[in-house]
């Protein structure tokens, strides 16, 4: 027998992972647009609206609040319904949400629109973060991990030299829309993107995460490894309390600290 972990370090690093480190990284560049997009917006709807610091600071605050809010969520419902479907929503919900923004006619429903865009953003971490995890399980070594970071970069470069050419020539309304094209263009390709092996198997799907690793092993162009796949002994599913546990509690609120 063998389990996931055993299956995904046979088959190794392949083309697969090329594309799912391509794609995934593309959602840093399409977050990085969205959550940047406010400091290129932000002095032309003060002069719109008239706004007080205050108000151009709420903006920002609202964008992180609904990321804050919205990450707890989808993070519980990725643990209930997979990693793909939530990514998917939240991308849908991102770009439905950001295109809503640029049409906002005034300050209150521009806050409301953005604070519901950060939320749809908070879930494209939940297949992230998954993924990279499969890609740091084939090589410890990967330079694909270190290069993961330059797609939030290039984000926040595009929206800052699309700010610079949009904003003043046919305004902020079509800078949001045109910034909201990248996460439109990812929902086109997320068929490319399995469902997380390991949760199928931590759901007793065995048939499904055999398919994905046998998918894997094929673009790779390796064999899978002998044997049957594990299904691992029942255990209980992790719940948000856990992480206010006293076994848990010092880690957790070091690492929200830390944050």
């Amino acid at each position: 027998t063998f389990t996931v972990e055993e299956a995904v370090e046979t088959i190794g690093f392949g083309r697969f992972h090329i594309m799912l480190f391509l794609i995934m990284g593309s959602t840093g560049v399409a977050e990085a647009m969205e959550i940047m997009l406010i400091a290129v917006v932000s002095p032309l709807i003060r002069c719109e609206w008239q706004l007080q610091d205050w108000q151009v600071a709420l903006v920002t605050t609202m964008v992180f609040f609904g990321y804050m809010l919205f990450s707890i969520v989808l993070g519980l419902l990725a643990d209930r319904y997979g990693r793909w479907k939530i990514l998917l929503l939240s991308f849908l919900w991102a770009a439905y949400f950001s295109l809503l923004t640029s049409f906002a006619p005034s300050y209150v429903w521009f806050v409301f629109l953005r604070a519901m865009v950060g939320g749809g953003v908070s879930g494209h971490s939940q297949g992230r973060e998954e993924n990279k995890q499969i890609i740091a399980l084939c090589s410890s070594s990967n330079p694909f991990l270190s290069l993961g970071k330059v797609f939030w970069l290039a984000g926040s470069l595009l929206i800052i030299g699309l700010a610079s050419v949009v904003n003043p020539t046919i305004g902020w309304r079509w800078l949001i829309r045109i910034a909201s094209i990248p996460g439109i263009l990812l929902i086109l390709v997320f068929k490319f993107i399995p469902e997380s092996a390991r949760y199928n198997v931590s759901t007793g799907n065995t048939g499904a995460a055999l398919a994905t690793l046998q998918r894997i092993a094929r673009m790779n162009g390796v064999a899978m490894p002998e044997g049957q796949l594990r299904v691992p002994a029942k255990e209980r599913r992790g719940r948000f309390k856990d992480l206010i546990h006293s076994k848990y509690l010092r880690t957790t609120l070091q690492i929200w600290i830390i944050w």
